[in-house]
């Protein structure tokens, strides 16, 4: 009777969960809703997307089937494996994404950490909107400024150069060996200031008792930064260091296919461009699929290392 009794009066959990899940979802299915349409996207243009990738073992002919025609084993990953063309572009997107992340990976982390010692409010305000409003400028008016800027006949460079110190005008979009400063350059100018709101957002969420104690003891400005600042950033700093790495291998396309031309080839011409170039100019879609599998492929294995290192480094990791 007593196990009666309990039974009738405790009801079971399953029915408890439901009623707590019911009450769950009512309070707040505004914020399910608002995922719907990023889930949709990621599904539609990042899922879906992948069962493409059968290309890269099929024979695929314009015209016939989307899925190919015939099995091609791993014929082509063996043709880009002997293609020159595919070692000179990966080596050109290895050094370019190895420049670019040694130069703007730490030059955010730098700019939080300066403007946060900044203590002019209304200064640091100004400093911080001029700074991440490039990153709102399209990428193909940024290489349209630069164009009018480096004009070997009427860019402002050149003239400057020239006046001021009889140099020849150069025709900086053209010459190979201008090509990757000016990539890396203008990455710093248009996404710096954008990205430095990731880690002014960490520097904010420190324990102002931190710096409090650290004073105290005796420690400067610099030390607190050495020895507070970015040991709790650190977290972060790893996060954004494993996004980095991921993207190596995709850089800017569009930046780089605008700024492409035949006289800077030998360093503009990267593993997008190239697929790009396979895939679409020359309707070789098989071939161009295993070249951008292996890409993937690659950048997987980039983010693991990362992520390994990640652990190390903070005892944490993302995945």
């Amino acid at each position: 009777m007593t196990k009666t009794k309990t039974a009738k009066n405790n009801p079971p959990q399953t029915g408890l969960r439901k009623v707590g899940l019911r009450r769950y979802m009512k309070k707040y299915w505004p914020l399910y809703a608002m995922m719907v349409l990023p889930v949709i996207y990621f599904i539609v243009f990042k899922y879906l997307p992948m069962f493409g990738n059968i290309l890269a073992f099929r024979r695929y002919r314009p015209g016939m089937s989307p899925w190919g025609e015939e099995w091609a084993g791993l014929r082509y990953f063996k043709l880009f494996m002997r293609d020159p063309m595919f070692w000179s572009a990966f080596k050109n997107t290895l050094v370019l994404s190895l420049l670019n992340l040694l130069v703007n990976f730490f030059l955010p982390i730098l700019f939080a950490i300066l403007l946060n010692e900044v203590r002019a409010k209304r200064f640091k305000k100004f400093v911080q909107t001029i700074s991440y409003m490039p990153r709102f400028i399209s990428t193909v008016v940024v290489i349209t400024i630069l164009g009018e800027l480096l004009s070997p006949s009427s860019g402002l460079v050149n003239l400057f150069l020239k006046n001021a110190f009889g140099i020849e005008p150069i025709y900086f979009m053209n010459e190979p060996g201008w090509f990757r400063i000016i990539y890396i350059l203008t990455d710093s100018w248009q996404f710096t200031g954008w990205t430095a709101i990731i880690y002014l957002a960490a520097i904010t969420g420190i324990s102002s008792d931190l710096f409090e104690a650290a004073e105290i003891d005796g420690a400067g400005r610099l030390q607190q930064i050495m020895y507070v600042t970015i040991p709790s950033i650190m977290p972060i700093i790893m996060v954004m260091l494993i996004m980095n790495v991921g993207r190596m291998l995709t850089l800017g396309f569009e930046k780089v296919l605008l700024m492409y031309t035949p006289n800077n080839a030998s360093v503009s011409d990267i593993l997008d461009t190239l697929v790009y170039r396979t895939g679409l100019a020359n309707q070789n879609y098989s071939y161009a699929t295993a070249i951008g599998l292996f890409t993937g492929v690659i950048g997987v294995i980039l983010v693991t290392g990362a992520n390994a290192l990640s652990r190390k480094v903070t005892g944490e990791s993302v995945y």
